[in-house]
Parts: C-alpha cells; sequence; structure tokens
C-alpha cells in the first residue's frame, strides 16, 4: 500500500517495485465508474492516450534481514526518541536526503476516489502519473511533508485514456502539492535521487508497518524497544512463522483500525455546534469500538502474550460431559439411511441418523461416536468440540470428504480431553487458522488426508496430539507445528509439499515438514515417517535469538561438520525428540533457527 504519514489517509495499493506500470483503460469497455468530468466517446477519440509508466527503483527493503532493521531503525533513526518524537525523527532523516536535490522525475500514486466517483468499481488499485518534483524543505522538521509536483512529458499514466485535463484539475484543486510519500522516483536518475529513493522506502516502511496511530498516546520507557517487538512481528509473518492467512487477518484489523479512526475524527469535525443526544451517542460508540479494537491489536503486538493469533481461545463453548444416565449414542451421518449400513452395530446400540454433520456434532455427549458415510460435508462444530467423542469414517478416507467453510476463520479445532478423527479427508479452504487446531487436551488423527491450503496442524502450549498413517500436504508454513510445552507423537505418516509459500526472490523459509518452538521445551517422538519435497527443512526447531541453555552449557548453531551433529543430538535429547526409521527425503533435514 502506498503510504502517507499518520495524519494522512491510506493510499491504493502500490504494483512490484522496479517494474514499469502496464497502462490499462478506465472507461466503460473496463467497468470503471463515472469520471469526475463528463467524458464524452468523441473527445477520447481527439486525445492521444497517456504513455506508460517508467519503470521505479527497486524496493530495496525486502533483502534487509530483521536484525539489520532493527539496527536501522531502533539503533540508528529513532534511539533514544519518545513516541511523540518519532515524526520528527523520520522527517529529519528525509529531509536531509532531500536538500541534495531541489527537483526530480517520480511517478505520483494515488488513491481513485481523487478521480473517479465510483472509485470501488475500478479495477485497479492506484492512479499513477509521471510527475516532476520540487521539494521545498518545511519550516522545521515536525511539518508534514509535502511536495510540490506538475505535470511532466510525456504525459504518463497506468491508466491509458485518462484525460490529462482531468489531472491538470485535480492538481489544481490540490494546489499542486501532494504527500511526499505518494511519489516513487523513476529509475535512471543520478545517485543523489537513488539515496532519495531509498529513505522514501524506508519511510513508508515505518508508517506502514511500525507506526500506530495510538503511539502517541502511549507511555513506554523506549519507542525504540517498541518497534523492534513490530519488526519481529513483520518478520514473523513475512518468514512464514505466523501463516500467512493470519497475518492477513493482523492486516486487515490494521486496516480496519486506520478507517475507524478516520471516520471518528470525520464525525467529530462535522459536529459544528453543542452535539445532539444522538450524535454524543454515535461518537462514543464509535469511540469505544475504536478502543476495543486498539487493545485486540496490541495483545497480539505483545511477543509475550500473542500465541496463535489475536483471538485466543477460538472455543467458548461449554463442556457437556456424559449424559446423566451415562448412555452414549451413535450418531449415523447419511443421507438416507438403510438396514444394511447398520447391520454391524450391537443390537444394543442406541442409534441416532442425521443428515448434516454439523446437527450430529452438535447433539453429541462425551462418549459418543459419530460414523460418517461417503459423501462430502461442512460442519462449523468441528471448530468448537469440546466432548470427548470419536468422529469416524466408513470405508477409504478419500471417499468422505469433509470441507471446511470459506467464511469461518477455523476449520476443525479441539479442547477435549481426548477426540478422535479416523479416516476422513479434510480439506481446508479460505480458512485462516490451521486445518486442526489443539488448544488443550488430546487429539488423535489417524489414517486421515489433510489437505491444507492455509497452515496445518497446530498443537498448542500444553496440548497433545497423535497423527498415524496419515497425510499432511499443501501447507504454507509447517505440515505439523509444535508450541512451547506440547506434545507430540507421529508415526506412520506423510508430510509433504508444506511451507509453498515464496516469501522473496532473495530469502526463502526454512520452515518445511514440522517446526518446533522450544520454550519451555514441547516433546516429539516420530517413527517411519515419510517427509519429502517441502520447501526448507524436514524438522525445524526455533530457538530464541538468545542461546538456548541446557544441562552441558550453551548451544550455539553452527554451520557444518561434526560440531553441528553434537549439537543437534544435544538439543535432541533435551527436546525429548525421538526419530527413529524416518525418511526425509528432498528436503534439508533437520535445522535449527534463531528466532
Amino acid at each position: 500500500m502506498a503510504s502517507s504519514g499518520p495524519e494522512e489517509e491510506a493510499t491504493a495499493a502500490e504494483p512490484a517495485s522496479g517494474e514499469s506500470s502496464q497502462a490499462c483503460t478506465a472507461g466503460p469497455s473496463s467497468g470503471a465508474g463515472p469520471s469526475r468530468r463528463p467524458l464524452l466517446s468523441s473527445q477520447r477519440e481527439e486525445e492521444a492516450e497517456a504513455d506508460p509508466l517508467p519503470a521505479l527503483y527497486a524496493s530495496h527493503l525486502g533483502a534487509v534481514s530483521g536484525r539489520d532493521k532493527v539496527a536501522l531503525y531502533c539503533d540508528r533513526l529513532l534511539r533514544g526518541c519518545k513516541a511523540e518524537d518519532a515524526n520528527e525523527a523520520m522527517s529529519k532523516y528525509l529531509l536531509e536526503k532531500l536538500k541534495m536535490k531541489e527537483k526530480w522525475f517520480g511517478v505520483w500514486k494515488t488513491n481513485p476516489e481523487l478521480f473517479f466517483i465510483s472509485s470501488e468499481d475500478i479495477p485497479i488499485p492506484f492512479v499513477g502519473i509521471l510527475v516532476e518534483v520540487t521539494c521545498k524543505p518545511p519550516q522545521n522538521t515536525s511539518s508534514h511533508l509535502k511536495a510540490s509536483v506538475s505535470v511532466a512529458e510525456p504525459f504518463s499514466s497506468n491508466i491509458a485514456n485518462i484525460p490529462r485535463e482531468l489531472v491538470d484539475n485535480v492538481l489544481d484543486e490540490l494546489d499542486h502539492c501532494v504527500p511526499l510519500l505518494e511519489v516513487y522516483p523513476v529509475e535512471g536518475q543520478d545517485k543523489v535521487v537513488f539515496d532519495i529513493a531509498q529513505a522514501l522506502d524506508v519511510v513508508r516502511f515505518f508508517y506502514d508497518f511500525l507506526w500506530r496511530d495510538w503511539d502517541d498516546d502511549e507511555s513506554c520507557e523506549s519507542y525504540a524497544g517498541l518497534v523492534e517487538e513490530r519488526i519481529k512481528l513483520w518478520c514473523d509473518i513475512e518468514n512464514g512463522t505466523i501463516p500467512t492467512p493470519i497475518g492477513q487477518r493482523f492486516r486487515k484489523n490494521l486496516e480496519k483500525y486506520k478507517n475507524m479512526h478516520l471516520e471518528l475524527i470525520q464525525f467529530q469535525s462535522n459536529i459544528k455546534e453543542e452535539p445532539t443526544a444522538e450524535e454524543a451517542i454515535e461518537c462514543w460508540k464509535k469511540y469505544y469500538e475504536l478502543v476495543m479494537l486498539c487493545g485486540l491489536l496490541k495483545i497480539w503486538e505483545d511477543l509475550r502474550l500473542r500465541a496463535h493469533g489475536p483471538l485466543t481461545p477460538r472455543i467458548l463453548r461449554r463442556r457437556r460431559g456424559y449424559r446423566d444416565d451415562g448412555k452414549t449414542v451413535t450418531h449415523i451421518v447419511a443421507k438416507t439411511m438403510t438396514a444394511e449400513m447398520v447391520k454391524d452395530f450391537a443390537v444394543d446400540t442406541l442409534l441416532q441418523q442425521h443428515d448434516d454433520l454439523n446437527m450430529a456434532l452438535d447433539s453429541c455427549y462425551s462418549g459418543d461416536n459419530v460414523v460418517i458415510f461417503p459423501g462430502e460435508y461442512k460442519a462449523a462444530n468441528l471448530s468448537m468440540l469440546t466432548e470427548d467423542i470419536i468422529i469416524q469414517g466408513t470405508g477409504k478416507p478419500e471417499e468422505i470428504v469433509i470441507v471446511s467453510e470459506p467464511t469461518h476463520e477455523s476449520f476443525v479445532v479441539s479442547k477435549a480431553q481426548n477426540v478422535k478423527l479416523m479416516h476422513l479427508t479434510l480439506v481446508q479452504q479460505g480458512t485462516v487458522d490451521g486445518i486442526v487446531v489443539v488448544e488443550s487436551g488430546h487429539m488423535t488423527l489417524a489414517n486421515c488426508v489433510l489437505k491444507c491450503e492455509g497452515t496445518g496442524v497446530c498443537v498448542l502450549t500444553g496440548a497433545s496430539l497423535t497423527i498415524t498413517n496419515s497425510e499432511i500436504t499443501g501447507a504454507e508454513g509447517a505440515g505439523v507445528e509444535l508450541h512451547p510445552g506440547s506434545t507430540a507423537i507421529l508415526e506412520g505418516n506423510k508430510i509433504h509439499h508444506c511451507n509453498n509459500l515464496k516469501i522473496s526472490e532473495t530469502s526463502q523459509s526454512a520452515l518445511g515438514g514440522i517446526n518446533i518452538k522450544v520454550i519451555p521445551v514441547p516433546k516429539l517422538k516420530m517413527k517411519n515417517n515419510h517427509i519429502y519435497n517441502n520447501n526448507g527443512y524436514g524438522v525445524t526447531i526455533l530457538q530464541p535469538t538468545d542461546q538456548l541453555s541446557t544441562a552441558g552449557g550453551i548451544l550455539e548453531f553452527t554451520a557444518s561438520g561434526d560440531a553441528e551433529e553434537d549439537t543437534l543430538s544435544k538439543l535432541m535429547h533435551e527436546l525429548s525428540l525421538e526419530m527413529n526409521s524416518n525418511t526425509l527425503e528432498d528436503t534439508k533435514g533437520l535445522s535449527i533457527v534463531n528466532n
């Protein structure tokens, strides 16, 4: 997203830096909304189309490591700063670069709402115009940074048929002053402009990912320390430690907060006199919603509290327990039930037939069995498993397919003391959390196929999991992720084609088949598993940046040779990690990663 400072409205997303932006057409044929002035087809035929936009300087921050980002922002730019001084510090840094060159060429990327009435109907993220930039230093570094721009020749835009007159009119209304962070220098200019492009990149990243609207109200001893935590959060999202769907949810909530904040400011500014009772109530309502969302985001950002996204625990349903009479029921899930289907059940088995899996789960008490006959099913109640039940398919796993609800955040989530899923295929579509999340208690997966779209199987702190003779594939992060203090037994499984997340052109996530977070240490037993074709390592151990202490002293990561084998063996012993007769094929084996 092309970013502006904390007081500016967010603008639309940009394409990949360093690439030429191909011009597109905004008009009736492309489904675009009406322009801000009448546009007749006969007029358009007389006007020359805009040239495509030139290439921009490539962003360099994608290749900068998290540690180097901390050094740049925390040790250099914001060192000793309070939150209220952050804007001035970033402005001062940028002005040092800008004063070296008064005029240069760039692409102004702005919100389509400036040019079109119905911008939500326009299939483009931004309007880009080639401009000549004149930078005049403000009176003081705390002033809002603006750039004086004029349309450059040849007239160029990412919208081929945008009228030159419309662009001139918009710039006239803005007095030819636009937010400096909305301007991206064009490639091929001198070294000074290249330095300006990099400085703008640094400041944009700060306002896009590190600055929060509430920072001015924060009272913390070290603002740089707060920024360091946010850099770690950003790195966790980028490297797959926090899977992409969950990271997207965080960013979506953060963007929602920014929009709600702007709405509140706009609502307050529209109240000219003493507010009416209705206006006062509405204002307090908006403020309360903003405070609640702010609190949620702060919990997420606190690395000491963040375990599995900003909304833990997921399950708020109370456990029913066993029936008062001690009886158990077998729930048959099938569109129709025949005598042939139930001939193998004991004569005294209490049966209840459902054509809907959701209804069957809703009727369960602890001790019940759910038997699913071949077909495709959906069940939101799988995300709220609290009873000790067995859910099993009849037939081959590929014949009993359960598909997640794309509108739900979770697919299968359990906090039952002991729940079993057997002979099933789980297909994840659109959900944010792991395909299976064990919040607490114990879960068994036997002879199941898990086709992930986002995250794999997640075992949270204190929970335990047993997976036997099953297949896990397609996860964007690790196939199995063990949180601190969890326990898992994996035997006879296939874990493949996981960590399908492309981080950047220059970096690759180490996560692959199994990801272990080690403080406090989880316990893992592996036997006869086949881990293959995963991007990254077969088993990844994430240890804190500070070294992991063991009975034998301090473990440090070594690159290769006998020292590495000795390190891994000590760490495996400390982790209660048992690996017997496992096959790691087309992967990098086992790795220790500082986190």
